[in-house]
């Protein structure tokens, strides 16, 4: 119960900030307005009043914290609407893409870090190159080259998450058609985790390696694969499951970059026309669903901590 309520503070003090820092940056929604002549300054002050702009600050986080608790998160200036529904579409989008590289980053980080960690021959000098210099590519670089590269070879689509036509195939085209979308942004995406993690996954492997529980079974003939699984990977779980639960918000961060370049319809190209516009509560909404999936993604990796050891406290 004391980690919900620490949770629920969390986002509220990340949207009183949000809200702050809104309101320091200089102008509004209606800047480019009053750059045009044929709209009237008594236009101007109408609509002004209209959304609300002529309120004090705290009045007007009142009242999107009023609006948050009835569903609508706010009113989008630009699109005329609740902000909720038009949040929740992109964000799904963008949940989709960091799931399926976290789930592929994985997948491949934990058999590599693990035999990085077993093998003391040269393919941990390779590991340690490659991952070195996976990390320190900038993922805007790595979506730039994927790009050209696909374009080039004709062989993955670029850009969006449906090809045209889409919505005529069978639900098994349509799933089909949205993995192959997938692949391009996935793997821009995973590329770096998977580095990062195999590292961690290392270093997990090692500070359990020379345990005496390990070297017991060791003596009784146990090695390799069952030996990492069966002996090895839960007690260094622990620290991979802390890793897990901060990568959530790597993951994120390096998403929103990942889309506006490869026009991935998410949360990312969505706010970055939010704040061009100056459109206040999209961009509250955008920064407060990034933070509410950050935060459940620590609440999920307290979770995986008492399942793996009920020693810790969950409460």
């Amino acid at each position: 119960m004391s980690r919900i309520v620490r949770a629920l503070s969390t986002l509220l003090a990340v949207s009183f900030l949000a809200f702050s820092f809104l309101e320091l940056a200089p102008g509004d929604y209606l800047d480019r307005m009053r750059l045009n002549p044929q709209i009237s300054r008594e236009s101007l002050e109408s609509m002004r009043i209209y959304y609300g702009l002529d309120r004090p600050f705290l009045e007007r986080y009142w009242n999107w914290l009023g609006a948050v608790l009835d569903g609508t998160w706010g009113f989008s200036f630009a699109y005329g609407a609740a902000v909720a529904p038009l949040i929740w579409a992109r964000a799904l989008n963008t949940l989709l893409l960091s799931v399926c590289a976290s789930v592929v980053a994985w997948t491949a980080a934990v058999p590599m870090g693990a035999l990085w960690a077993m093998r003391n021959n040269a393919f941990g000098p390779i590991m340690a190159v490659g991952t070195s210099i996976i990390i320190g590519l900038p993922e805007l670089i790595l979506a730039v080259v994927a790009l050209v590269v696909a374009e080039r070879s004709g062989v993955l689509p670029v850009g969006g998450m449906g090809s045209l036509g889409a919505g005529e195939l069978t639900p098994l085209g349509r799933s089909r058609d949205l993995a192959w979308h997938l692949v391009l942004p996935v793997a821009v995406l995973a590329l770096p985790a998977f580095a990062l993690l195999t590292r961690h996954v290392r270093s997990a492997i090692e500070d359990v390696i020379d345990e005496p529980f390990v070297t017991r079974a060791r003596a009784f003939g146990i090695s390799g694969r069952r030996l990492v699984l069966h002996h090895m990977l839960r007690p260094a779980a622990s620290p991979l499951i802390s890793i897990a639960g901060l990568s959530i918000a790597s993951l994120l961060s390096a998403s929103f970059v990942v889309e506006v370049v490869m026009g991935w319809p998410g949360l990312g190209p969505f706010l970055l026309d939010a704040i061009e516009a100056r459109d206040v509560h999209v961009v509250i909404g955008g920064v407060m669903c990034s933070a509410v999936l950050v935060v459940a993604g620590g609440l999920v990796a307290d979770l995986a901590h008492y399942f793996n050891d009920p020693r810790i406290d969950a409460r």
